[in-house]
């Protein structure tokens, strides 16, 4: 778990970065310093809480809010789904305890961690496996919550975080992180289909729904292209 909050606290950084972003919008959007902080939290989620402020501000109903909310969510499916052979005999405590924690950033880390074999996460077990997560997550909760106080408290004096870059920090943190994942050309079809499948969506569909998109076409890409490298190699045969 430490090994985990360690290897996550240069993420996390950037990540409290858009939680200053947040507590700003927040605070805008007519939230107290500490509606802000609760939401983030018990949320936990960047990019729906980013989205739930904003439609907020709008005056939206509170059902269009969390419609648009669960669809940026769903694809904590597919990361908990990659998950569960880490987690299949833990008990639920340590399994919903660790899982709360889950956020892109660290999703990803603890994935590599896992790829890279019981070395790189403790002895090996899953019992560590398992605590990397939890670890990577806490360091990332402990920053967002944090920079949600900051933002809200200075909500006010800031009125365009984009000037002061705060609004690129979202998209710099996934950067790093997808190229830290890149294991080769293996990886370039179903990034290349989750990319186009996201921008697609994006320009005919209103709302987040690119998201959900880029993640299942790039899904089912990649577990296509592993099978067909497997039946090439015979693998499994």
């Amino acid at each position: 778990m430490l090994r985990g909050f360690r290897d996550c606290l240069p993420v996390a950084v950037g990540v409290a970065g858009y939680g200053v972003a947040f507590g700003v919008l927040a605070s805008q959007a007519g939230l107290s310093a500490a509606e802000a902080t609760l939401m983030s939290a018990t949320v936990l989620a960047g990019a729906a809480q980013l989205l739930a402020v904003d439609l907020w501000a709008a005056s939206a109903s509170v059902a269009t809010i969390v419609l648009a909310t669960a669809a940026v969510n769903l694809r904590y499916l597919l990361l908990g789904a990659t998950l569960r052979p880490w987690f299949a005999d833990r008990s639920v405590l340590e399994t919903y305890g660790s899982a709360f924690f889950t956020a892109d950033e660290n999703w990803a880390l603890t994935m590599r961690a896992f790829a890279d074999g019981g070395d790189a996460v403790g002895n090996g077990s899953e019992s560590a496996d398992a605590a990397y997560l939890l670890g990577s997550g806490l360091a990332i909760w402990v920053l967002w919550v944090a920079a949600t106080v900051v933002g809200a408290l200075v909500g006010d004096g800031v009125t365009d975080p984009a000037r002061y870059g705060l609004d690129a920090a979202f998209l710099i943190v996934f950067v790093a992180v997808a190229v830290d994942l890149w294991d080769g050309r293996t990886d370039l079809p179903p990034w290349t289909a989750a990319f186009v499948a996201a921008l697609a969506t994006a320009v005919a569909v209103p709302g987040r729904w690119y998201l959900l998109a880029g993640a299942l076409v790039g899904c089912s890409v990649g577990v296509r292209h592993a099978d067909v490298e497997a039946d090439s190699s015979g693998v499994g045969g």
